[in-house]
């Protein structure tokens, strides 16, 4: 099922990884869905054997103001993805351009996923005796439930126990949690914000009861001082790094640590 979602940019999973402290950064944005929006055109460079290459690259490109970020192949080599066009042209034009000043070799186009299909319920009818009859309550319309929620928990499942930094040395400690689970989305089609506290204020409020695969779940003193998300992968769990640079790893939400420090948690799917 995932090879096929992936089929078009011939990837099959992104990583997720995070930082136990300093994932938060002092913008804001509303409350609500602001800052959510279906991911364009997207270009990607790169098939690296090591991963220590895929990071570099994604650096260097960082370094320029491109926030670009690696990820694992089904073939087992890393690339580098980056972008958000609206057009393959505009996409087309801007690798062509790094191509000529040296930034990137050949690079591959990924194209937008499709928006999820949405179902409408048909109203109910019902008889009634004559003197009783009414018109039809209006339902309203209801999201058919999407897969795309599994997907990232299961590429962030996937790639436990491989290191992963998010720009290397080459961004402000802390930003890698919330850039890592930005790329991850990104990959499912879905472009959130880029920190921490402002992916908190952007999705739906999900219960610690109802969580579902791929929601995010926030961690830190309070909400106004959010420094830690992982994503939910099921039975309790979810994936992140506790350390910048630490190995991919799956932790209990039932854990002390966490516990204490959970804030609440999020879906954007």
């Amino acid at each position: 099922m995932m090879t096929r979602l992936f089929s078009v940019a011939g990837i099959l999973y992104f990583t997720l990884v995070l930082a136990t402290t300093g994932c938060a950064a002092h913008s804001k944005v509303t409350s609500g869905s602001t800052g959510i929006s279906r991911l364009g055109y997207s270009i990607q460079v790169g098939a690296f054997k090591v991963v220590g290459n895929a990071e570099r690259l994604s650096a260097k490109l960082q370094a320029k103001g491109i926030d670009a970020f690696y990820f694992k192949k089904e073939d087992g080599v890393y690339a580098v993805r980056f972008g958000d066009f609206s057009t393959h042209g505009e996409a087309k034009q801007a690798g062509k351009k790094l191509v000529t000043e040296k930034l990137v070799g050949a690079f591959f186009i990924a194209s937008p996923r499709p928006a999820p299909v949405r179902k409408v319920k048909e109203p109910e009818m019902r008889q009634l005796p004559p003197a009783t009859i009414h018109a039809p309550a209006t339902v309203k319309p209801r999201p058919a439930s999407s897969d795309m929620g599994p997907i990232a928990a299961r590429t962030a499942e996937r790639f436990v126990g491989i290191p992963y930094r998010w720009g290397g040395n080459t961004v402000v400690d802390g930003m890698d949690c919330s850039g890592f689970v930005r790329a991850v989305y990104n990959l499912c089609g879905v472009n959130i914000p880029r920190t921490s506290r402002e992916q908190y204020k952007a999705g739906d409020q999900v219960g610690r009861d109802d969580l579902k695969d791929g929601d995010l779940v926030f961690f830190g003193e309070s909400e106004e001082k959010i420094n830690h998300v992982g994503i939910y992968v099921g039975n309790g769990r979810f994936v992140h790094a506790p350390r910048r640079g630490d190995d991919i790893k799956v932790s209990a939400l039932n854990e002390n640590y966490f516990t204490s420090r959970f804030v609440g948690a999020k879906r954007y799917f």
